[in-house]
């Protein structure tokens, strides 16, 4: 678990939030990856070195993907969601992240 010489200014603003739906929950039971909503500059080791440092786990392998916004119409003008990227964080076997553990301190 190393940071590879990224600030740890850079690593605190790199993952956004989790992203907790019926899709994440299956996908967390079924391959043990996690999802992230991660900046949209962040690269693979970047989002790697943020969620060893930020949840002390040991992170196998990350992958990414981009989110197109949606158009949506607010009575006569059309306007679009603003793109965004998702990063699924695959964790080394027997290691967890739970996030209600790590609200409560």
């Amino acid at each position: 678990m190393s940071n590879q010489g990224f600030s740890k200014e850079r690593l605190m603003k790199v993952l956004l939030a989790p992203q907790i739906s019926e899709k994440a929950t299956y996908i967390a039971e079924k391959n043990g990856q996690i999802i992230f909503r991660v900046d949209s500059t962040a690269t693979k080791p970047e989002i790697k070195a943020a969620v060893e440092m930020l949840f002390k786990v040991n992170v196998e392998n990350v992958q990414v993907s981009l989110v197109k916004g949606k158009k949506k119409r607010f009575g006569k003008f059309i306007g679009k969601r603003s793109d965004w990227k998702k990063a699924y964080v695959c964790l080394a076997p027997g290691q967890e992240i739970n996030f209600a553990a790590n609200e409560q301190g």
